[in-house]
């Protein structure tokens, strides 16, 4: 055997080494973290079908984490959260418990609420198996059957739409009042939430025709509100609402809300009792002025207190007496600026309509 043909050999030896030692370098480098690695962790698609299913993967440092993040990428797929406020969920329910959704369907409605009310969920989504490499990272799959979640969500777009028809379903008498207003308030609430399903139903290919978005029952409470007017009586001494300012403030936070006040023949009042005394002081040097005021509004049909409002206050001025009651009406006027609007916005935004 010639030398030349001994190092060409030596040189094929090295060579098929070097390939050796790589191709095994590279199998223990890559091996630990895609050893036995499921199929659908690269692609959910993999074992399903497309025009059936909708399936995202997630990860994570534990179980819970990779299901939240598969969960969450799922509900991404629809550019929206499925989630419901706190107090639009507790109004759906009152609603729905009340005697105005006296109808067959209040078990669906009912379903309806406990499956919508979580935060991120996706109704009828499902978790498949767990895949945990050596690293220690959790690969999970999140699925959406179409099929299933079109009839779960044409369920829940049915009921709300019955509950909607029942609301807004109100005779002449009755249009004009606050409990109508309510009425078309959480009508609007509820074609919100409604909209969002309908939009889920379009992307999974069950549409549902009809639906309209809550600015329409908007529309509709701003006109009835436009047309309930708020008599305001205030009950007092001469002295004890100078030039009327208290009696003003009510009007005012009325009118911010829409409403018009005035009208002897209004179905709701809101009563007014002003009482401002002279509090004796052993310092005759300070002048002290109490002033209590008792604001309820009334619906003068049933004679029912809808909203009370209360408010007290002590002041005291060195000048005279008439400046420590100017203080003490001042003091009324600003708390009535300052806290009336909201609490009368929240009590009609919260009202659960009746009958």
């Amino acid at each position: 055997m010639s030398l030349e043909f001994t190092k060409y050999m030596s040189k094929k030896l090295m060579l098929v080494l070097t390939i050796i030692i790589l191709i095994f370098t590279t199998c223990v480098s890559s091996s630990p973290n895609h050893r036995n690695q499921p199929d659908w962790v690269l692609d959910p698609y993999s074992r399903l079908n497309r025009n059936e299913y909708i399936a995202v993967v997630g990860s994570g440092n534990s179980r819970q984490d990779a299901e939240r993040n598969a969960l969450n990428s799922l509900v991404a797929q629809f550019g929206q959260s499925i989630q419901v406020d706190e107090r639009v969920s507790t109004i759906y329910q009152e609603t729905v418990r009340n005697t105005i959704v006296n109808w067959s369907e209040v078990t669906t409605a009912e379903t309806v609420i406990a499956l919508s009310t979580g935060i991120n969920t996706l109704v009828g989504a499902e978790i498949g198996e767990f895949w945990k490499n050596s690293t220690g990272t959790y690969y999970t799959i999140a699925i959406l059957n179409r099929a299933r979640a079109g009839g779960t969500y044409t369920d829940m777009v049915r009921a709300n739409l019955a509950m909607i028809d029942k609301l807004v379903n109100i005779s002449t008498v009755d249009r004009n009042t606050l409990n109508s207003f309510a009425r078309f308030q959480i009508a609007a609430t509820i074609a919100d939430l409604t909209v969002i399903y309908g939009n889920l139903l379009q992307q999974v290919g069950f549409p549902y025709p009809g639906i309209r978005n809550g600015d329409t029952y908007r529309l509709e409470a701003a006109s009835i509100r436009q047309n309930i007017p708020i008599r305001i009586s205030v009950k007092k001494e001469a002295y004890a609402d100078r030039g009327g300012r208290i009696e003003a403030a009510f009007a005012r936070a009325f009118s911010d809300l829409g409403f018009l006040s005035g009208g002897t023949g209004s179905r709701y009042v809101l009563e007014v009792e002003i009482n401002l005394t002279v509090v004796p002081h052993l310092n005759n040097s300070t002048f002290n002025s109490r002033i209590e005021m008792n604001a309820n509004l009334i619906d003068v049909t049933t004679q029912m207190v809808l909203l009370p409002y209360f408010f007290a206050i002590r002041v005291g001025h060195t000048a005279s007496q008439e400046n420590a009651d100017n203080q003490a009406i001042e003091a009324t006027v600003r708390n009535i600026n300052n806290n009336y609007v909201r609490l009368l916005n929240d009590f009609l935004l919260g009202m659960i309509p009746r009958g």
